[in-house]
């Protein structure tokens, strides 16, 4: 016999639109991604949490987010009208923030190029020794 809900349950409602995951809400209220569950704390949004589980001697696995539309959309106002105190570092709109997103995105890629240098210069050292010998 299939399961049918009680009479007194109310429907539920198929046409709810989904959370916003992180780029669009990242998108929609111009914070950086890493600060996203704090600005969202401050702005009062709901927030489903997934991911992060302990993955013993090696960490844990990332954790993932997703924001109510409803809520996000709300804060999105709120953040743009100044209501919502939301730290400039935090921001993509201020020069601190663009200051701190492309600060850490240059230190990165010049940290995996001073590496690529020290394999490659590795490598041919080497294949120089083994040539001369």
């Amino acid at each position: 016999m299939p399961r049918t809900p009680d009479p007194g349950t109310p429907e539920s409602d198929h046409g709810e639109e989904p959370w916003l995951g992180s780029d669009k809400v990242s998108e929609l209220w111009q914070v950086r991604g890493h600060w996203l569950p704090s600005a969202a704390a401050l702005a009062d949004v709901r927030v489903r949490r997934y991911g992060g589980e302990s993955r013993g001697t090696w960490g844990a696995a990332l954790t993932f987010y997703d924001y109510h539309p409803g809520d996000a959309r709300r804060a999105a106002a709120d953040i743009a009208e100044g209501r919502v105190d939301i730290p400039s570092v935090w921001r993509l709109n201020t020069p601190g923030g663009r200051l701190a997103e492309y600060g850490g995105l240059f230190a990165f890629r010049l940290g995996c190029l001073i590496l690529l240098a020290l394999v490659l210069s590795g490598m041919w050292m080497l294949v120089h020794e083994l040539a001369s010998s």
